[in-house]
């Protein structure tokens, strides 16, 4: 009886560590340093009350926020604007995502022109692609 018992124990333990290495082949060790820049993954929380828009073309990820502490291996204290007053600034290293800067993510702001009623003219800074469409016997370029 003894020797069975062993032998179920050893065999669940084998198949333990063969699922613990499958598991640990998807998951990443992250780390950040304080003062480093992150973004905050929204859709954990899933409250458009929070975060602003509740559409699925809602952003998955805000931020940039920066560390300003690192509570334990898995915990970081971020420095959130007064809008995301509602949300704890205590989160888990899962919901976060490194920040890196690259200089084709920020607009010139000061090429906007802006109408007397607050209005803001955009216009496109160039055109990737064309496309012809037929519609309703007609062609349509867009």
């Amino acid at each position: 009886m003894e020797q069975q018992v062993t032998l179920i124990r050893q065999r669940l333990q084998e198949a333990q560590d063969r699922q613990k290495k499958y598991a640990d082949q998807h998951r990443t060790d992250r780390s950040f340093e304080v003062g480093t820049k992150v973004f905050l993954r929204v859709r954990p929380h899933k409250s458009p009350i929070r975060y602003g828009k509740g559409s699925k073309l809602a952003p998955r990820f805000v931020g940039p926020f920066e560390i300003l502490e690192r509570l334990g291996p898995l915990a970081y204290r971020l420095a959130l604007p007064p809008s995301l007053s509602r949300v704890h600034d205590v989160f888990h290293v899962s919901v976060l995502r490194r920040y890196v800067s690259d200089p084709s993510h920020v607009l010139d702001w000061t090429a906007l022109q802006v109408q007397d009623q607050g209005q803001v003219m955009v216009e496109p800074v160039r055109i990737l692609d064309r496309r012809t469409l037929g519609l309703r016997g007609r062609e349509i370029d867009q």
